[in-house]
């Protein structure tokens, strides 16, 4: 009886959301016209009457009002619309995962390569990617090699993502966060002349 006719799928998810046409089985609805406008209350006979001329079909929008609110419309165009604001909506939602690569004070370059090939990857994907280094018995008391393993991995990393993170240490574990992207001129050139560490001399 409506201008629009739905695809099978979009029928049956509109039969759990909305009642539509002789699908409203109520006396009367207050009516919003097809150009928005406030009809009124009329009764269900005349609404659908109103949606037939217009080639629209009549949408039950608020059934929980007295009496339940019904706007010509197209249908298809609504749940068109509505199936795609939803899927952009679920998009911008979506998760950024951080990734992890572990590593050992001076872990062999060449297994520490590979680590950072998966870095690499993931930071493309656009995750971020935690850098660990795990101490163990006396390597505690040699921070420093740690730390210019970060940042060997950071700066080879420099040309896809910035640190997010600088890094620190969490009880025997020194770490680097890197979060995608390009950092900028002041940015990089603040990570070409880093800062220096006080590392504690050995007594």
């Amino acid at each position: 009886m409506a201008g629009s006719v739905l695809p099978k799928k979009e029928r049956i998810i509109s039969a759990i959301d909305f009642r539509v046409n002789e699908g409203i089985r109520v006396a009367e609805v207050r009516l919003i016209g097809p150009d928005g406008g406030n009809v009124g209350v009329v009764p269900i006979r005349q609404a659908l009457q109103i949606a037939r001329d217009a080639e629209l079909d009549l949408v039950e929008v608020s059934p929980g009002a007295e009496p339940p609110v019904c706007r010509v419309m197209d249908f298809g165009k609504f749940i068109y619309e509505r199936a795609k604001k939803e899927r952009e909506a679920k998009k911008a939602q979506t998760k950024i995962e951080v990734k992890e690569i572990r590593l050992r004070p001076k872990t062999a370059s060449a297994h520490r390569g590979f680590k950072v090939e998966d870095a690499r990857r993931w930071l493309l994907q656009g995750h971020k990617v935690r850098v660990t280094i795990k101490f163990r018995g006396r390597e505690m008391d040699y921070p420093e090699i740690a730390l210019e393993d970060l940042r060997e991995i950071a700066e080879s990393l420099a040309d896809i993502s910035t640190i997010e993170q600088a890094p620190m240490m969490e009880g025997r574990t020194m770490l680097v966060v890197l979060a995608p992207g390009k950092p900028s001129a002041k940015k990089k050139d603040k990570a070409e002349a880093p800062a220096p560490v006080a590392v504690e001399a050995k007594k």
